[in-house]
């Protein structure tokens, strides 16, 4: 079973290509829902916008049909010549209750031009007679001589309407929107009296408020940031220098956005010359989009293509990268089938390509081997063939020197075993040029080597053999063990005048053991290494040193088989040589001796 890290690991392109491809389509859809948001919140406060500039124009419209009505007024006291002799001459007691009665019928008559409004007329002359419609709103107290200080500090305009704000005193206490000029001669410009025309503020808020909404809020504001009137109650009579300083920065835009209050606002304004103030409409940007666009449902409807978008592309990412997975790991596997195993050819165009290709490059490795092994072993065979024509010409003139000594000295029948030997163990190595013989074979050819070096330089060294039955057909490398023999009685035995060297080959389950032991003078090996510290000088029978049948062993069975040597001076060596069991395999018999 595969751990989950595993196959995290086998997954991972598509893992990778899917967490970036959720991360942008996470983003895609993020910035479109932001942008469509504040498109759809821009669109609208522009349409918005433009719809409460015409309704500031209808304001402004009928604040200009109020303005219209009480300048209107006023120059129907100021045309009146009964009106100006009332108000500038001097009046005898007797007289002032007909005067009375005459300025409140004229101005019962000229009130009829405010008769739309709540409107409460009032009228001073200098000679003191004042008189009002209506009940008085305020009384001729301080806020009479507010008023009157007002008019009198405007002297450098004397025919301009003015528009103030004051409080009542009457109780509850009201806000007042007053409308105050003075009344002159037209002719001399001698001013004889103040017209006073009174309107309460929840009578002038009437003008806008059906164009007020939560969050969509107007406010007359005078050239001190005092908010005159507002739908916001709570605000009125209070100055706002942050709305007056947004409503001068506009320089003529359409509309402003701006923080006021604490929440962020757009503002409309315009300007009545006439009152000498700014009518301005504020709107809530979250109140009043809230209530239009539904955000939740744009969210929403993103969300859920994002959704479907990222589903989409988890089954079809998983579809094209699934095969190349499979891919990458059959042939992440090949290596444990020893690159027998070929991949499947599916999914999309390119990972068939890629398949095609790696059972290709698959055909030509196995090609390439099968060519490798058969150079190889035709190489093994020709260095065998090789080595087996340099026989060490010391070894035969010393040989036949021998034979020739027998021969002189009578001994025919042991110069003839002699030269007998020396022919098989000649034809067993250099006219059989099979790579492998039998252990018998080898330990024939062991013996002859043995005879020949007996009859040469005596049996101080005695040879034992130690075959097991099982063994004696099993194919080995040849020559595997004539080396270690060799270098046996050579050198061995330089110190130690005489001793033994036994032989043993034995079977264990599918694999050969082989030893050569000898009780001479042993050798130091090298550090780390199973091998003599130093070459020498060896009177070798053939150039098949140890070396090379190491080599060749695990160049034939692999690099678990091969040779160990383990030596301690004075107490001699021993060689082991670990191979495998080849049954069954061919061999060419080496020719019998004649």
């Amino acid at each position: 079973m595969k751990t989950m890290k595993q196959k995290l690991r086998e997954q991972s392109l598509f893992w990778k290509l899917f967490v970036l491809t959720v991360v942008i389509v996470v983003s895609v859809t993020l910035a479109t829902t932001y942008q469509t948001i504040r498109m759809a919140e821009s669109l609208f406060i522009d349409t918005f916008s433009i719809t409460n500039e015409k309704v500031l124009n209808q304001i402004t419209g009928t604040l200009d049909s109020y303005n219209y009505s009480v300048i209107r007024t006023s120059n129907q006291l100021q045309n009146s010549v009964n009106m100006r002799n009332m108000l500038s001459q001097a009046q005898s007691n007797s007289d002032m209750m007909n005067v009375y009665y005459d300025l409140y019928n004229r101005l019962e008559a000229v009130k009829t031009t405010l008769d739309p409004y709540e409107v409460t007329l009032r009228v001073t002359g200098v000679n003191g007679v004042t008189l009002s419609t209506g009940r008085p709103l305020w009384e001729d107290t301080e806020q009479s001589l507010q008023l009157q200080g007002m008019i009198e500090n405007r002297r450098e305009e004397p025919r301009r309407m003015h528009y103030d704000y004051i409080e009542s005193e009457n109780e509850p206490r009201e806000q007042l929107i007053v409308a105050s000029t003075q009344i002159m001669d037209r002719i001399t410009g001698v001013i004889y009296g103040a017209v006073y025309l009174t309107i309460r503020e929840e009578d002038f808020r009437e003008f806008y408020s059906r164009f007020t909404s939560p969050g969509n809020d107007v406010f007359m504001l005078d050239q001190s940031g005092i908010i005159v009137s507002s739908n916001r109650t709570e605000l009125i009579g209070t100055q706002s220098i942050e709305l007056l300083q947004h409503v001068r920065g506009m320089n003529g835009a359409d509309y402003v956005n701006a923080e006021f209050l604490g929440e962020e606002h757009i503002i409309v304004q315009e300007e009545i010359p006439a009152f000498d103030m700014h009518i301005v409409n504020t709107i809530d940007r979250s109140v009043v989009t809230e209530g239009v666009i539904d955000r939740s449902r744009i969210i929403f409807t993103s969300g859920a293509i994002a959704l479907v978008a990222i589903l989409i592309i988890y089954i079809f990412s998983r579809r094209w990268t699934g095969a190349l997975s499979r891919l990458v790991t059959q042939i992440g596997d090949t290596s444990k089938y020893e690159f027998d195993q070929k991949v499947s050819v599916v999914g999309t165009y390119e990972t068939k390509q890629i398949g095609l290709a790696f059972n290709h490059m698959l055909d030509e490795l196995h090609a390439y081997v099968d060519q490798l092994v058969t150079t190889q072993k035709q190489k093994r065979n020709a260095e065998l063939e090789s080595l087996q024509q340099q026989i060490n010409p010391h070894f035969l003139y010393n040989t036949l020197t021998s034979v020739k000594f027998m021969i002189s000295q009578g001994s025919k029948e042991e110069a003839a075993a002699t030269i007998t030997s020396l022919i098989s163990l000649l034809q067993n190595t250099i006219a059989n040029v099979n790579e492998m013989n039998t252990v018998n074979q080898e330990i024939d050819n062991l013996k002859h080597y043995v005879f020949i070096n007996h009859r040469r330089y005596g049996e101080r060294v005695t040879v034992n053999y130690f075959i097991a039955d099982d063994c004696k057909e099993i194919p080995v490398p040849k020559l595997f063990l004539q080396p270690f023999v060799e270098n046996a009685f050579f050198h061995g035995f330089n110190e130690k005048k005489s001793g033994t060297i036994n032989v043993m080959v034995w079977k264990e389950a599918n694999k050969l053991f082989a030893e050569v032991m000898d009780n001479g003078d042993g050798m130091v090996l090298q550090k780390d290494s199973a091998f003599p510290e130093k070459r020498q000088k060896r009177q070798q029978f053939s150039g098949v040193g140890i070396r090379n049948v190491h080599e060749r062993i695990q160049l034939i069975y692999g690099d678990s088989f091969g040779v160990q040597l383990t030596s301690e001076p004075q107490e001699g060596t021993r060689v082991r040589i670990e191979l495998g069991v080849l049954e069954g395999q061919d061999q060419q018999q080496s020719p019998p001796a004649p």
